[in-house]
């Protein structure tokens, strides 16, 4: 298979977020789940995570619960009250309460160490099979400018490389692309309970025009259309 065929492939895998402390764990999974077909982002801290998540879209997140500074209990609820992720808990403990405590925060299942390789891959596959399909086989990337936006992960790039975004970014994104090239108005993008006079979407606008355009305040890819709203110019 040639190169290009393969890093197709892997740019259409699920991509997977393993948070550990243990270096040699998370090495470990980083190697197995990568050649079982799988993107794999590594992460040592909870602090760590928040970071890849500004950063990046996934598909599941593997969390290790025993981890010094913020657990993944704890990360599991933060994440869950904002996302729908599937998540897998990684625990040495092994207490009916333990597990219980993992599920409470969201978590899809719960897989105690140590464990066999495989039957983590096998309870990776599960949940993303009940996730459902990948979002990443019917939306393709939506191109502009040296840019390209994937709308199932949720993810910028210039040219290779990865362009930061935060989740007001990203949603604002999402937005224009879903209707390339027309006017999406303020009030589909600010949200029904946005007070009158909220000026919150033209800050986000503002911060992604830093992001994408040479000259700011001269935008040439993401345009304002006076009164209404914002469009976004794509590639045909």
């Amino acid at each position: 298979m040639a190169a290009a065929e393969r890093k197709a492939i892997l740019d259409d895998a699920a991509h997977l977020l393993v948070v550990d402390d243990d270096s040699r764990i998370r090495s470990l999974l980083h190697k197995f789940l990568t050649s079982n077909g799988y993107r794999v982002t590594v992460a040592a801290s909870a602090a760590d995570a928040r970071v890849k998540l500004d950063q990046l879209t996934f598909d599941l997140l593997v969390l290790d619960v025993m981890m010094p500074g913020e657990n993944g209990l704890d990360l599991a609820r933060a994440v869950r009250a904002r996302s729908s992720v599937p998540i897998l808990m990684l625990t040495a403990r092994t207490e009916t309460e333990d597990r219980i405590a993992g599920l409470e925060t969201g978590a899809d299942d719960y897989l105690s160490k140590p464990f066999n390789p495989r039957e983590l891959l096998l309870r990776v596959g599960g949940i993303l099979r009940r996730a459902g399909p990948s979002l990443t086989a019917s939306a393709p990337d939506v191109r502009f400018g040296p840019f390209s936006f994937h709308r199932g992960r949720g993810e910028l790039k210039k040219g290779e490389e990865i362009v930061r975004l935060t989740d007001r970014e990203r949603d604002l994104l999402a937005a224009l692309v879903e209707r390339p090239g027309q006017t999406v108005p303020r009030s589909a993008i600010a949200g029904d309970d946005a007070a009158p006079g909220d000026r919150a979407v033209d800050v986000v606008v503002t911060r992604l025009r830093r992001k994408v355009e040479e000259d700011p305040a001269n935008p040439i890819l993401l345009l304002t259309v006076r009164g209404l709203g914002y469009r976004l110019l794509v590639d045909e």
